[in-house]
């Protein structure tokens, strides 16, 4: 059972650090000052989400895992820099970053369902409102980029 516990920890661990990465990522190809700021405080605290959440497995005897993320969000990060570097600017990196918000959303959503003791179920969901907080304001940040898009006139 604990070994079970362990592989949620480490999934949890691991989309915090594809986060923490895909935000820095996503800051440093953002023009808007304010989303280069949001991105970096997102970032960091997915940091600190991930470092809590390998304390939680070394308090399960277990040791905490070297995590840097998932090869998938690496590739995910690379194609939208591709994108960003072939014009879609602001708004296709916004994109990107509401596909990897979605991803973490259902991970701790998982991780809310599973038999883990109450006080890490209780740190999961305090972490899950910010992620969740953090996706519906990316989601809402997209919709208005998109809906300026279609009321501009076709060049």
């Amino acid at each position: 059972m604990a070994e079970n516990h362990i592989d949620v920890l480490k999934d949890l661990i691991e989309v915090c650090r594809d986060g923490q990465n895909g935000y820095l990522h996503a800051a440093g190809h953002v023009i808007d000052p304010e989303l280069k700021s949001y991105f970096n405080q997102q970032s960091l605290e997915r940091g600190r989400f991930a470092v809590e959440l390998q304390d939680e497995i070394e308090k399960l005897g277990a040791p905490a895992p070297e995590t840097t993320g998932s090869v998938a969000a690496a590739l995910h990060r690379t194609w939208f820099e591709l994108k960003a570097d072939l014009g879609g600017g602001d708004q296709s990196v916004i994109n990107s970053v509401e596909q990897g918000e979605d991803r973490a959303k259902l991970v701790y959503e998982k991780a809310l369902r599973s038999s883990l003791p109450s006080p890490v179920l209780n740190l999961i969901a305090r972490q899950y409102t910010s992620v969740r907080a953090a996706h519906d304001r990316v989601r809402d940040i997209r919709d208005a980029g998109s809906e300026e898009q279609r009321k501009r006139p076709a060049a």
